[in-house]
């Protein structure tokens, strides 16, 4: 079921990065130090009484373009250039969102800029015609003292209905906050259930994402073009292969965050992410001239963030020089820069000829099935015993860590709950022993593995 998207926006300094933080904050999904790369927040899944829903910081709107040591002039409220940014803006959250959340300042009072916002915001809602339009939440934030939360009510001016009083920093008023966003979220009711394996085609712009999927399909469903950044929106694609319904998913490049335009590239990014998330095997295309990069990394980071299975796919492996010992040595070397996921596949192919593109759909459905897989209980302790036995857990202060039991408690991903005395003393490079103890007896190959402590 397709999770709810909520998008802020506002002027800068009005606190939309603590609103954000502090949302974030209440989260419920395990948090663990994942290895790879520190990615920005862009879009982050959060919880709310049983509601698992997407939160989305559009970036602050500047009416100053830019402040006493910029090099950019000022602009005024009305100028071209700020009409400019708030529309794009506005689009954005208006043709991904399913709930909006315009923060004000509360203590500096109605501002130009907020009367510019909700204007571009009302005259937005009015362009979709044919689609739903999101509820706008009017958040005055900053309302620690009774004064400024009594004078909240100006902000109705602005001209919307729904209007909270909250200090973002200090968690005031975010809970009933909360409430009505979940009551406003809108009802998607029984969805018939999607029993295909989606498999999106993830990479940063112009590495051939497209040029694969029309290969794949044997048909040019998608357009290509050798200009980055020509996949806007994510594109679903029904197949069999092999009597296994698929879904493939195309997505828009993922740049580097501080490269992402406003407006229409922006919204493409926050797509990419939601169709990881949705995905049950990630195809992280890079280019095999190009070599790994320090985007690759970054978006193999993001794939493992959602938990998701990988099949790195090096792709114009034709534009390569080779020998015999070609293959092995950029084998190594992908291996090397992608060393916190060493247990996914790796493909040598050309979707402009067509070599080993067979290969793809085959692999990705064989990682699928090694995500699906379950150890026995039984077997799972032996593995922990003998682990144990050959490299006892280190000290920390005198003490060690104990593992008492084991069980794999879910599938897809593999998750295993370990009943521990006490989960402090498991040191990251331990867990990443004992998952590869795991993974002698059952590879899992492509896919990450979910190690749970909890104390007895």
């Amino acid at each position: 079921m397709k999770k709810p998207l909520v998008a802020l926006v506002g002027s800068p300094n009005v606190g939309k990065s603590t609103l954000f933080n502090r949302l974030v904050e209440r989260r419920m999904a395990i948090v663990d130090d994942t290895p790879g790369t520190t990615r920005d927040r862009l879009i982050t899944e959060v919880e709310w009484g049983g509601v698992i829903f997407d939160i989305v910081d559009t970036g602050g709107i500047d009416p100053t373009h830019g402040g006493p040591d910029s090099k950019r002039k000022p602009l005024s409220v009305g100028s071209a250039d700020f009409i400019e940014d708030i529309r794009a803006q506005a689009d954005l959250a208006i043709r991904g969102a399913d709930l909006i959340l315009m923060l004000v300042d509360g203590q500096s009072g109605v501002t130009a800029a907020d009367q510019e916002i909700a204007q571009i915001l009302r005259k937005s809602q009015g362009k979709h015609e044919g689609q739903p339009h999101p509820p706008i939440f009017v958040i005055v934030n900053k309302c620690e003292s009774p004064k400024v939360r009594q004078n909240a009510v100006q902000f109705y001016a602005l001209g919307f209905e729904d209007l909270y009083s909250i200090s973002a920093l200090h968690g005031i008023g975010t809970g009933d906050m909360l409430d009505a966003m979940i009551d406003a979220f809108p009802d998607t009711g029984e969805e018939e259930e999607d029993t295909s394996v989606k498999i999106s085609i993830v990479g940063k712009p112009n590495v051939g994402k497209s040029s694969l999927l029309n290969v794949l399909l044997g048909e040019e469903r998608v357009i290509v073009s050798p200009v980055p950044g020509t996949t806007r929106d994510s594109i679903d694609t029904r197949l069999v292969y092999d009597n296994t319904p698929i879904t493939l998913i195309d997505t828009a490049g993922i740049r580097k965050r501080g490269s992402i335009r406003p407006g229409v590239e922006k919204y493409s990014v926050i797509r990419a992410l939601q169709t990881i998330g949705r995905s049950d095997v990630a195809l992280l295309v890079v280019d095999a001239y190009e070599g790994i990069k320090a985007q690759d990394t970054h978006i193999a980071g993001l794939v493992l963030d959602e938990w998701k299975s990988v099949v790195v796919v090096v792709n114009k492996w034709d534009l390569i020089d080779k020998d015999t010992h070609t293959m092995a040595e950029y084998t190594e070397f992908i291996r090397h820069a992608l060393n916190f996921m060493g247990y996914v596949p790796l493909l040598f192919i050309s979707a402009k000829t067509g070599q080993r593109v067979d290969k793809v759909l085959p692999t990705a459905l064989r990682v699928q099935e090694e995500r699906m897989f379950r150890l026995p209980t039984s077997q799972i302790n032996r593995i922990l015993r003998d682990a144990l036995d050959v490299h006892p857990a280190p000290s920390k202060a005198g003490r060690h860590l104990k593992i008492y039991y084991g069980a794999q408690i879910r599938n897809n991903p593999p998750t295993f709950l370990l009943h521990v005395n006490e989960p402090d003393l498991a040191h990251f490079t331990y867990l990443r022993y004992l998952e590869n103890r795991i993974r002698e007896h059952a590879p899992f190959e492509g896919t990450p593995i979910r190690l749970i402590l909890r104390k007895r």
